[in-house]
C-alpha cells in the first residue's frame, strides 16, 4: 500500500493521459524494433535466404529460445509493480501536525527520532538526522528513494528507465539485469549468424529485397550490443558490490559515515541478494530477491549494538529494537537461508568465533554469522 499523498496532487484529465502516453513512445519504440528484427530473421533470413535445412533449423532454435527469455525478462520489468514504502512508516497526523509546527530543525529532529525508533532503519541524513521524505510524508527506509517520475518513494531504487517506462528497484532489479543480459546474447546471436550473409551481399552474391533487410538487421544488432555490453557489465559490477545506481553516484549513509560498500557482504552473497539461494531459478526472470526490500544484511562496523543492564549485546535494526544474535551454518550456502539455531552469548564470544572466523551479517530477525571452518 503506498503511503505517498504526492498521487492525489497528480495531473488528471487529458493532460494525465498524454503524459502517460508519452512515456510509453520508448518501450513502443524498442518493441516496434523487435518485432522487425523477428520478421527478418525469421522470415527474410531463415525461410527465404538460408538454404540449408540443418543450418535453418539450428538458427531458428537458437533463435526463439533467446527471444522467449529475452521478450520474457523485458516484459517482467516493464509490468512488475514498484516496491512503496508500508504504512507504518508514515507518520500519524498528530505527529505530522507537530513536526510540520516545530520551532526549528532540531526540534523536527528529535520528532522522527522518536517516531522512528521502531522503525528497521540504519540510513541517515547527512546531518545524521533520520530520512524523512516531505513529498510522501513519512520516513525512508535503508536504500529507498523518491522518484519524480512514479511520483513516490520506492523500495532500493537504482533508477527510472524511460526504456521501460517504470523504476528499477527492489521488485525489478533481477528482471532488469536478466533483460539487459539477455538482450547483449539476443543482439550477439543475430549478428554472428548474419554476418557470413552480410559479407555476401557486400561481395554482390546476395540477391532479392531481403538483402536489404539482413544488412540492417547485421547493424542494428550490433549498435545495440555495442551500447548493451557496457551498461549491462556496469550492473553485474553493481550487482557484486551490492550497489544501486544511486548509491555508486552517491554513499549511504550511516551512524559511522558514508561508505559505499555498506551493504556488500561479499561477492557470492550480493549475488544471492539479488538472484536468490535457489541456483536452478538464478537465470530465470521470476522474483527470487532474498529480503522484503526494507531491511538490508549491512557489514559489520554499521552494525548499530545496545546494552542492557545485564552487560550483555543485543543487535539492533533501528533505533530501539533489538534482537537477540544466531549463527548460520556455513553449509547452508546461503544469505538468508532457513537452516539457522540460535545461540547464547557465551557461545559467541567463544574462541571458535572470533573475529577471524565470523561473518556478521544483519537480517531481518538478527545478526548472522557463519560457522568456523571446520579444524
Amino acid at each position: 500500500m503506498a503511503s505517498c499523498s504526492e498521487g492525489s496532487r497528480r495531473p488528471r484529465g487529458p493532460c494525465a493521459w498524454c503524459v502517460n502516453a508519452v512515456k510509453w513512445i520508448p518501450v513502443i519504440f524498442i518493441v516496434t524494433i523487435i518485432i522487425w528484427s523477428y520478421y527478418a530473421y525469421v522470415i527474410q533470413l531463415c525461410s527465404l535466404t538460408v538454404t540449408n535445412n540443418v543450418e535453418r533449423v539450428l538458427y531458428l532454435i537458437g533463435y526463439h529460445i533467446l527471444f522467449a527469455v529475452f521478450m520474457w525478462a523485458y516484459w517482467q520489468t516493464i509490468f512488475t509493480e514498484i516496491g512503496r514504502v508500508p504504512v507504518k512508516f508514515k507518520m500519524p497526523k498528530a505527529e505530522l501536525e507537530k513536526f510540520e509546527q516545530a520551532e526549528n530543525e532540531e526540534a523536527q529532529r528529535q520528532i522522527l527520532e522518536r517516531f522512528a525508533q521502531d522503525l528497521p532503519i540504519t540510513n541517515r541524513t547527512v546531518t545524521g538526522a533520520i530520512r524523512y521524505c516531505e513529498k510522501c510524508q513519512h520516513v525512508k527506509p535503508d536504500r529507498a528513494h523518491h522518484c519524480s517520475v512514479c511520483g513516490e518513494c520506492v523500495l532500493k531504487m537504482d533508477h527510472h528507465c524511460p526504456w521501460v517506462n517504470n523504476c528499477v528497484a527492489f521488485t525489478n532489479y533481477k528482471f532488469f539485469v536478466l533483460f539487459l543480459g539477455y538482450a547483449l546474447l539476443y543482439c550477439l546471436f543475430i549478428a554472428f549468424t548474419t554476418l557470413s550473409y552480410f559479407i555476401s551481399f557486400w561481395k554482390g552474391d546476395l540477391q532479392g529485397i531481403g538483402r536489404f533487410h539482413i544488412l540492417f538487421l547485421f547493424f542494428v544488432a550490433v549498435m545495440f550490443a555495442v551500447s548493451l555490453v557496457s551498461l549491462f557489465c556496469y550492473h553485474c559490477y553493481l550487482v557484486l558490490r551490492n550497489r544501486s545506481t544511486l548509491e555508486a553516484f552517491r554513499a549511504p549513509i550511516f551512524r559511522t559515515g558514508a561508505d559505499k560498500d555498506g551493504f556488500s557482504l561479499g561477492k557470492y552473497n550480493n549475488f544471492q541478494e539479488v538472484f536468490g539461494d535457489d541456483r536452478k531459478t538464478w537465470f530465470l526472470p521470476i522474483f527470487t530477491s532474498l529480503g522484503d526490500g526494507l531491511v538490508f544484511p549491512v557489514r559489520a562496523q554499521h552494525q548499530p549494538s545496545s546494552y542492557n543492564s545485564m552487560g550483555s549485546t543485543q543487535t539492533s535494526l533501528g533505533d530501539g529494537v533489538t534482537f537477540p544474535q544466531r549463527c548460520v551454518d556455513e553449509d547452508t550456502d546461503t544469505l538468508l537461508g532457513t537452516r539457522q539455531r540460535w545461540v547464547e552469548e557465551a557461545e559467541l564470544d567463544s574462541p571458535p568465533f572470533s573475529s577471524h572466523h565470523s561473518a556478521l551479517l544483519t537480517a531481518s530477525h538478527g545478526t548472522r554469522v557463519r560457522d568456523p571452518a571446520p579444524v
